[in-house]
């Protein structure tokens, strides 16, 4: 089996940066959302992105106008009956992610893999929600997707090697390094890593030890990091970074998992990152 036809199911951030990344690369695109303007909005940034692209010499008007092609929009998950592979990038929700696979499940002919996006959440239990566990999937892909290099591929209880084998090879053939994840536990790889750090860098903020400010210099210039946590969790949403912490709280019940106040109170106030004008940092000054 081969892999053409992509669904990708959300048109946010993530899933229209996948929707361009697969239509570039030469697949065939749906990208689904609920509603008419989020996919109409998620295809006006990705030509908004082509044309940077073409400023700077690394994609012709022909290449856009072809990319673009590819990618046909729609806000019913029916039409993604004859895909090859979904990717569901949807809200971090267990249960709103299961219910897309139990409906996906229904649509979808029995050949079809089906991928998600979750950056933490278990791979088996939303093999559960279908009649396919062997051709679920992890597929975490990191924001932003067109720079961002690496896949994460996550092996469920029963996903089949010829399964991880097809989503490592749709993860080359967008540009990017696979990483294969044996084992189904909360956070996979990066963010069993990642979210300790953001924690203890909340920690020491509440502590009144250094500034947020200070400590994205810190970590910056002295671990040599692209970006500062605080920099990070409003780049990618500050209640995102909380959804996953709880997730993995309620997963191992172990208390290094509890988000710090300081962040439950950004959330609280709906400073949730650049998207929202302000997070850690103000971003409308």
């Amino acid at each position: 089996m081969s892999i053409k036809r992509i669904g990708v199911l959300g048109a946010g951030s993530m899933g229209g940066g996948i929707a361009h990344l697969a239509s570039a690369k030469g697949f065939e695109v749906i990208l689904c959302d609920v509603e008419q303007r989020f996919v109409e909005g998620a295809v006006k940034r990705i030509a908004g992105f082509m044309d940077k692209s073409i400023e700077k010499q690394k994609m012709t008007v022909e290449d856009k106008e072809a990319a673009l092609k590819r990618i046909t929009i729609t806000t019913n998950m029916e039409d993604f009956a004859s895909v090859d592979l979904v990717i569901e990038a949807i809200f971090e929700d267990l249960e709103i992610k299961k219910n897309a696979f139990e409906k996906l499940d229904k649509i979808c002919g029995p050949e079809t893999i089906f991928g998600s996006n979750t950056s933490s959440m278990s791979i088996t239990a939303l093999a559960a929600a279908t009649s396919r566990p062997d051709k679920v999937v992890g597929l975490h892909f990191f924001n932003p997707p067109l720079i961002m290099r690496l896949v994460e591929v996550i092996r469920g209880y029963y996903t089949s090697d010829e399964t991880v084998k097809l989503a490592s090879e749709v993860s080359r053939g967008m540009g990017k390094t696979p990483v294969v994840v044996q084992k189904d536990t909360p956070g996979f790889i990066v963010n069993r890593i990642m979210m300790p750090q953001f924690l203890e860098a909340i920690r020491i903020v509440e502590e009144g030890i250094a500034t947020p400010a200070d400590i994205d210099t810190a970590v910056k210039l002295g671990l040599n990091y692209p970006m500062g946590p605080f920099e990070l969790m409003d780049f990618t949403g500050v209640e995102i970074s909380v959804h996953v912490a709880d997730y993995l709280f309620n997963e191992s019940k172990d208390r290094k998992w509890n988000s710090p106040e300081p962040i439950k109170a950004l959330v609280r106030a709906g400073r949730l990152g650049k998207k929202a004008g302000a997070g850690w940092y103000d971003y409308n000054k």
